[in-house]
């Protein structure tokens, strides 16, 4: 029997095997491509980041064990002080109302106050600690991933749909385009469908640490993803306008084509 619940969270391996379906597309159409490797390095970084999401999701006891073992020191110090000072040592009995008694008790209340401020801002800051330092990896590892989605835009960049239409004599200089208008189509799909897996990879993080930085940093993530796909599928739409819906190869076939790892 399936249990309902796990259509409400996002699991780690249908991503995984996601991406190795995949890298496995892509080398069966282009062998020597680089963005073969590049969704090779995202699996591996998809395995590692899973296991930091779970790591981030569980509670870390030892270092509440520290905060609390802390707490404790800092509350048997100030029952240590309250016995150590007496008011009657500080406050003249048979001179209640002079100024000196009163200019001492105001100097007591104050640093009393002081000292209840200081132990609330480091008890704050002892139990705030571990969000902070999950927070910490959280924002690493999806910095990691920004990295990868400029990967994966840097090896569509030059596959430009209207370059294989408008004719031209190349420059030396001129990026090769050997793949034909189906190629090309196919190789852009694979590049919009590994961005959106790198988003879902972020949006583990979101799910493990609910946390408002966490989420906005792979909503913003996921926005990035979003509008790369949308150029992506600009061209692809033009690629489809131009060649026709069936996706002519152009004249060329298959087995003529030249694949270069670089222009890949």
């Amino acid at each position: 029997m399936i249990d309902p619940g796990s259509y409400r969270r996002l699991g780690a391996e249908p991503i995984i095997a996601s991406l190795e379906k995949l890298d496995a597309r892509i080398r069966d159409r282009f062998p020597d491509a680089g963005l073969a490797r590049v969704c090779e390095d995202l699996i591996a970084l998809t395995r590692a980041n899973t296991q930091r999401a779970h790591a981030i999701g569980r509670r870390d006891w030892w270092l509440w064990l520290g905060v609390a073992l802390i707490l404790m020191l800092c509350a048997w110090g100030l029952a240590r002080l309250s016995h150590i000072v007496d008011i009657r040592t500080i406050v003249d009995p048979n001179k209640a109302t002079s100024a000196d008694n009163v200019y001492t008790l105001v100097q007591g209340l104050d640093a009393f106050i002081h000292i209840f401020f200081v132990i609330g801002g480091l008890v704050f800051f002892l139990v705030s600690m571990e969000d902070r330092l999950k927070r910490r990896r959280a924002l690493k590892a999806i910095n990691e991933l920004r990295s990868i989605i400029h990967v994966v835009d840097m090896h569509q960049l030059t596959k430009e749909p209207a370059a294989s239409f408008t004719g031209g004599t190349p420059t030396p200089n001129s990026p090769k385009r050997s793949l034909t208008p189906f190629e090309l189509g196919r190789y852009l799909d694979y590049c919009s469908e590994m961005l959106s897996l790198i988003a879902k990879v972020a949006a583990l993080y979101a799910q493990a640490l609910p946390d408002p930085v966490i989420v906005d940093a792979v909503s913003d993530l996921e926005r990035l993803t979003s509008n790369l796909s949308q150029k992506i599928w600009l061209k692809i739409t033009l690629l489809h306008t131009v060649s026709g819906p069936a996706g002519s190869t152009g004249g060329r076939p298959t087995s003529q084509r030249s694949l270069a790892g670089e222009d890949l």
